[in-house]
């Protein structure tokens, strides 16, 4: 398995950066996901925000839509757009 860096982030185990999709960046967003246990995310469950603090202005726990910084867009080997988890907010 190759260890590739982006950001400085050791990305061994994730899919590398889409090549046709420009460069994976760490970004703020607000994650729709049933449970907080997964690690990667469809593109259509993640809305980027500008900053943490939109990000966390814009999270709704109740109606599970979560803030996260995340890393992404990156093409998984089934063809999908996913980002990955860095961290909840």
């Amino acid at each position: 398995m190759r260890d590739d860096y982006a950001g400085g982030l050791r990305l061994r185990g994730l899919v590398p950066p889409d090549p046709e999709g420009g460069i994976s960046k760490i970004r703020y967003a607000v994650v729709y996901v049933p449970k907080r246990s997964r690690s990667r995310f469809a593109a259509n469950c993640v809305e980027i925000k500008d900053s943490a603090e939109q990000a966390q202005a814009s999270s709704e726990p109740d109606d599970k839509r979560f803030a996260a910084k995340v890393l992404g867009p990156s093409k998984s080997s089934e063809g999908q757009i996913i980002y990955y988890l860095l961290k909840w907010l």
